[in-house]
């Protein structure tokens, strides 16, 4: 009976943590970070004096919703993802000097300070451009520079959706609505040019030959052409009245 009274003592005073592999444990006894990092593994502790922080070193994708300032004053809201992950060499150094809370404490403000600090630089229409990239890759370099130091790695910022003034809208469609109808405007005059030049070709070909059957009606030619145009009449088998001064044949119908 005393054997029971004991364990179950035992296991009343003895805590356990469980350490999976995408994680880091630091124990903590009396308010202070002792021993080394723990990783993959289960742990016993005393609860009423330990305790076991766990971090996790995975890639995180915090999400945070937030309004910018442009560069021409406006306000845009933006959805914008960050992914990160903590180095495990620095989670001791991470926990001692930011905590546990260091999403709210730490990521999120150096984020929010970087994005107003770089979008304020650029044109509120940038933004649903090319130009969104560079906008993330200077957010992430603002934000490495703080948050390296202190064991957060910055793989990406990406942003996600972007929410422009109404108006602001409404203009950018008008302005692609005109591109397009002055796009479509130089198709059609294009191929007006096209085709007036084609009847301009056709006009000189037409030009050219008549020219050329002109230079080559000699008498003698236009004389060859009227035998060969009473030969043919001579050899059709229709009933024929052909009235002619002898040079120019008339076909007259019978009725």
């Amino acid at each position: 009976m005393r054997w029971i009274i004991a364990a179950l003592f035992i296991t009343y005073l003895t805590g356990c943590v469980v350490v999976r592999q995408d994680e880091i444990a630091v124990k903590r006894r009396v308010g202070k970070l002792v021993g080394e990092p723990v990783s993959e593994g289960a742990r016993l502790y005393n609860p009423f004096l330990s305790t076991y922080l766990v971090v996790p070193t995975r890639n995180i994708n915090k999400e945070i919703n937030l309004e910018i300032p442009s560069k021409e004053g406006l306000t845009i809201r933006c959805e914008v993802s960050i992914l990160y992950r903590v180095d495990p060499n620095k989670v001791p150094l991470l926990l001692r000097q930011v905590g546990v809370n260091y999403e709210e404490d730490l990521i999120s403000p150096v984020f929010r300070s970087a994005l107003a600090d770089v979008s304020a630089r650029f044109m509120a229409k940038d933004m649903h451009t090319g130009e969104r990239a560079v906008i993330e890759d200077e957010v992430q370099t603002l934000m490495e520079k703080t948050l390296e130091e202190k064991g957060i790695i910055v793989e990406r910022v990406l942003m996600k959706r972007i929410v422009l003034p109404e108006s602001l809208t409404q203009a950018i469609e008008e302005k692609l609505s005109a591109e397009q109808d002055a796009q479509r405007m130089e198709f059609v005059l294009q191929l007006e040019r096209k085709e007036a030049e084609r009847k301009m070709i056709q006009a000189e070909g037409v030009a050219e030959s008549q020219r050329i059957l002109s230079s080559g009606m000699t008498n003698q030619v236009l004389q060859f052409e009227m035998i060969e145009a009473f030969r043919a009449l001579a050899t059709s088998p229709n009933a024929k009245v052909i009235i002619t001064d002898g040079k120019t044949p008339i076909l007259m119908n019978e009725e």
